[in-house]
């Protein structure tokens, strides 16, 4: 196994000068170095076919001890260095000051078929960024990790990707839920791959300590090797610079609506650069479509990331990556005009998600009000999100009176759909079928079309919980099951007809299934 290494981060940024791994706050560093922590008996449990290509490996590789050692902290790449970054984050809307990569370990950068990849490892070991953490992940949190970065990739959201999943032998202690009752927990390691792990953060702790040397250094290099379209240099780059983030963030977003994917935890430290989604925590998929729901126990009150409100924490986050960068702009004027953008943009794009959903393809100005009906009523009772867009695509036209009974398997409540509810659901049908008359595609194309966006299979936290229940009980099949479905989300997949079924009765309630903490 061997890797072109190129560790432009590490040799091109400023590292922490001091080398001892203590708890500390870091000052005018970009990264710190740190060597990962040595593992008990590690044992590898899967390996992502199409990431270990993505890198050059063979099958003969990733079955090398080798291999194995590298991604569980035991040796190091030849020639490389690893380190931890160095960032700070807004959390829940307040400032937290130094976060940094506190149980994440970056390897190095590799280059393959003229792509660059950094290799991270999650929970190989304390840093100085981890606090009072122990640097470590249990295998619960690897496994949510691990198949829902790969999942995300085939649903064809912007996604940080994962290469391998393997335990350590090692136990951790960990409270799930923060409530008090601590237990030990299998220990696990997570290989993440992206181009590029830097955050929103990294650019936020720079210009809150006034490093501004730093903080151009930054802003240069990552416009240098991962938005090489920008050209020229100064002002007009680092506008264009916040722009370019603002439409990858805004794309990020709007293919999580269209899947119904709710993040849980937008903190600035875990918005990407580049647009990718980042640490995978307390996530979820909408089981009933809620726009007030959100997956995070520590959220449930105040309910800041909830499904319905996250492309506008996106706006509020990047206005905080504006003001980090306004020294080196300096000009507010042109920043609000780019933030501007991104409202104007997020309207539009959002509508026209919500249209292709729904199968049409031409656009009436009363295609709004149909939308917005549609939200509504998807409301009125607890409604499956993606077995009814699923199935909405075999609606067909001029038959508005058998709309209900084409979607009846996502109600969560069949006798609720009665009275005032039953109306207006048929209503929405009888307005529905209406304007796809004006359409000229056949029932047929339009299916095809809604059935291209719209998943059959997504990873819902139940089904990751019985593969973390398994896995516990040293079973790791139904990781590799889940796996393989979820690589074709859009494809019918009748051997897998047993996951398009709406959340079981017994993981309404149960923790991991509806409950997840920032240590899930």
């Amino acid at each position: 196994m061997k890797f072109t290494i190129q560790n432009t981060f590490s040799e091109e940024l400023p590292a922490d000068p001091v080398s001892e791994n203590t708890r500390r706050q870091v000052r005018n560093a970009c990264f710190s170095y740190v060597t990962p922590r040595k593992t008990s008996d590690p044992k590898l449990l899967h390996v992502s076919e199409e990431m270990m290509k993505e890198l050059g490996l063979s099958e003969q590789d990733v079955q090398s001890d080798y291999f194995l050692q590298i991604m569980t902290g035991n040796k190091i790449l030849e020639d490389t260095r690893p380190y931890a970054m160095h960032y700070g984050g807004h959390q829940f809307g307040n400032w937290a000051g130094q976060l940094g990569d506190g149980r994440a370990i970056n390897l190095a950068e590799v280059l393959y078929n003229s792509k660059r990849w950094v290799l991270q490892l999650k929970g190989a070991g304390e840093t100085p960024y981890s606090r009072n953490a122990d640097g470590l992940a249990v295998l619960r949190s690897s496994i949510r990790e691990y198949l829902c970065s790969e999942a995300m990739y085939h649903l064809g959201v912007p996604t940080t990707r994962a290469l391998s999943l393997a335990t350590t032998e090692d136990m951790v202690l960990r409270d799930i839920l923060y409530d008090g009752n601590a237990a030990y927990e299998k220990g696990a390691i997570v290989c993440r791959v992206a181009p590029s792990f830097i955050r929103f953060g990294n650019f936020e702790i720079l210009a809150a300590h006034n490093d501004l040397k730093n903080l151009k250094l930054l802003t240069d290099y990552t416009i240098k090797y991962f938005f090489p379209e920008i050209k020229g240099n100064g002002k007009e780059s680092y506008l264009t610079f916040l722009s370019e983030v603002s439409k990858r963030s805004l794309q990020m977003v709007i293919d999580w609506q269209r899947v119904g994917f709710v993040h849980g935890v937008m903190n600035t430290d875990n918005m990407s650069i580049l647009g990718l989604t980042i640490d995978y925590g307390p996530y979820g998929w909408l089981e009933g479509f809620d726009a007030g729901w959100t997956p995070n126990t520590t959220d449930r009150q105040f309910k800041r990331y909830r499904y319905g409100t996250q492309p506008e924490i996106v706006l509020w986050n990047l206005y905080q990556l504006a003001n980090a960068l306004y020294p080196l702009i300096d000009d507010v004027d042109s920043i609000e005009k780019i933030l501007n953008e991104y409202q104007d943009s997020y309207k539009n794009e959002y509508f026209n998600m919500m249209i292709s959903k729904i199968g049409l393809i031409t656009i009436e100005n009363q295609d709004h009000i149909l939308v917005k009906d549609l939200e509504e009523v998807l409301q009125l009772t607890e409604t499956d999100m993606t077995i009814f867009f699923r199935n909405l695509a075999n609606f067909k036209k001029g038959d508005a009176s058998q709309g209900l009974q084409t979607v009846k398997d996502a109600f969560y409540i069949p006798d609720e759909i009665t009275g005032d509810v039953q109306n207006q659901w048929n209503s929405w049908f009888n307005d529905y079928d209406l304007r796809l008359e004006k359409e000229v595609v056949t029932d047929k194309d339009r299916k095809e079309k809604m059935n291209s966006i719209n998943p059959k299979y997504v990873l819902r936290n139940y089904m990751a919980q019985l593969a973390i229940d398994a896995a516990d009980k040293d079973d790791y099949s139904l990781i590799d099951e889940l796996y393989k479905m979820l690589k074709q989300p859009y494809q019918e997949q009748p051997e897998s007809n047993k996951w398009f079924v709406k959340r079981p009765d017994w993981a309404r309630n149960k923790v991991g299934c509806s409950m997840l903490s920032c240590s899930s």
